[in-house]
């Protein structure tokens, strides 16, 4: 099975398994998700879903964010992954929507990638999520499925190689719903030291799988 065959079984099989939800964080408002992804990094999505109900109710926006300290805020993230990095950011954050943005989550996935703890990742997922921008956010979980399934190449050594591989094949009303599935099949099935191969619906057309186990 060459490369453009396999893209073709992909994009004919991922539809019917992905779920009603578009990610597993918690939010009502494209600020909410900005934070809770920012804050997501490196971190459960678990984890976040138990800090920020607190954290939203009491910093409802970045205008509170912006007027608020160190001290103030770290509290309610300490126990995330890095929280001295994040609450920093998070306060950064706040004071350039309010400065340069007014207030508003940026549809521009540059302009989003000017926001503090914002990189193309992040900027990717919000765009996506929020303004349906076709743009592809490649995470550890999406490289590593990419790369099993045989849709990128060993070449690809970046998440930036591994995005531009995989948009010359996913036509653009693609793109989110498939990084989607991506996500969620590296999270609970294509799992990095041991992966349920047993379990997948999608061994007839993994190259890990043709080249390992069959």
């Amino acid at each position: 099975m060459n490369k453009k065959e396999r893209f073709g079984v992909f994009l004919r099989h991922y539809p019917d398994k992905l779920p009603e939800e578009n990610t597993e964080l918690h939010y009502s408002n494209a600020y909410e998700l900005l934070v809770a992804v920012v804050l997501s990094a490196q971190c459960k999505d678990e984890r976040i879903n138990q800090v920020t109900p607190a954290l939203f109710r009491d910093f409802p926006g970045p205008a509170y964010l912006a007027t608020s300290t160190f001290d103030e805020l770290y509290p309610y993230i300490k126990s995330v992954s890095y929280p001295n990095n994040k609450t920093k950011h998070l306060l950064g954050l706040g004071r350039m929507m309010v400065e340069e943005f007014d207030t508003k989550v940026p549809a521009a996935i540059h302009d989003l990638q000017k926001l503090p703890g914002v990189g193309r990742k992040t900027a990717n997922l919000v765009a996506a999520t929020i303004y349906n921008t076709p743009a592809l956010a490649v995470d550890t979980h999406v490289f590593r499925v990419s790369q099993r399934l045989g849709l990128i190449t060993q070449t690809a050594k970046t998440p930036l190689d591994a995005e531009k591989q995989l948009l010359r094949y996913i036509p653009s009303e693609h793109v989110n719903d498939a990084q989607q599935w991506l996500v969620l099949h590296g999270r609970y099935v294509c799992l990095a030291r041991k992966p349920k191969c047993q379990e997948c619906d999608a061994t007839h057309f993994c190259r890990f799988f043709e080249k390992n186990l069959v």
